[in-house]
């Protein structure tokens, strides 16, 4: 019996992955029918990486949600409000509220600036707006209630010393000599956007937002800075898998060298890290 993906006619892969989304952009039918194998590895693989069918849950793995939160700032960063409003629509099909989305934006805005943030309120501006076309629209709009996901309770104890402040680090201890004020203003908003520091309030724990950080330092090639952040997830009790996963949902906006990037500063997190207390997925 043949197996279904066997077929690379431009009208079944549009068919599969239009089944695997629920939806297409109509941009992407024209590369379908020039380059059809293509696509239908462009299909395979987003559909692997943020959960569009046929995968079965698995604890080990980020969770649907989790990865939505990563991906929708990757696409506003890039100013894609053409697609980020899609994808707001399935955060919301999976329970997501605006808060949950941005609270995972503030993470990601970190390394790419808060201007970003005013991208992700655009796109949920967008998708809340009848007109946009593509994806559907729970009833009601925006969930009102959250639905728990995983990650909600992991990342939140330290399991080793990290460091706590922005404040602490040596670079910022040498501005720190220039100008305290500066580094008081901008180690509050840091600690506040990756600490979570009212955590009884907080959606996400350290540990998940470690890891949106982490995937946004990929994105930019900043290795050193990655191995930073990865061992502070590791710290908060992130795996191994989290870490990669969480690289790997901002594949379809960055390309597969991203995730070459973050491999790398996964082996030199190894390396700082001797013993190992960063646990693969599986680990005891």
């Amino acid at each position: 019996m043949s197996n279904p993906t066997d077929d690379l006619t431009p009208e079944a892969i549009l068919a599969r992955a239009t089944k695997a989304r629920g939806d297409i952009f109509p941009e992407w039918k024209p590369v379908v029918r020039a380059l059809p194998k293509t696509y239908h590895l462009v299909n395979e693989t987003v559909s692997y990486l943020h959960q569009y069918h046929g995968q079965a849950d698995d604890a080990e793995r980020l969770s649907a949600p989790m990865r939505e939160l990563i991906a929708i700032p990757a696409l506003a960063a890039k100013g894609d409000l053409r697609h980020a409003p899609n994808h707001i629509r399935r955060a919301y099909r999976l329970g997501l509220t605006n808060k949950a989305i941005l609270e995972g934006a503030s993470a990601y805005a970190i390394v790419v600036g808060w201007a970003s943030l005013t991208f992700v309120s655009l796109a949920i501006m967008e998708a809340n707006n009848p007109l946009y076309p593509y994806g559907q629209l729970p009833d009601g709009g925006e969930p009102k209630d959250l639905t728990p996901f995983p990650e909600m309770r992991l990342g939140r104890t330290r399991q080793a010393k990290a460091v706590e402040s922005m404040a602490e680090m040596p670079e910022w201890r040498y501005a720190a000599q220039i100008d305290p004020e500066l580094v008081r203003r901008a180690a509050a908003f840091y600690d506040h956007c990756l600490l979570a520091d009212n955590q009884e309030e907080t959606i996400l724990g350290p540990g998940p937002r470690e890891l949106i950080a982490t995937a946004a330092l990929c994105t930019r090639g900043e290795v050193e800075l990655a191995v930073e952040h990865i061992v502070r997830a590791y710290e908060y009790g992130m795996t191994k898998r989290h870490v990669l996963d969480a690289i790997c949902c901002v594949l379809p906006m960055t390309g597969v060298i991203t995730a070459q990037i973050g491999l790398r500063a996964m082996q030199r997190a190894d390396d700082a890290v001797p013993g190992t207390w960063a646990k693969s997925a599986g680990d005891d």
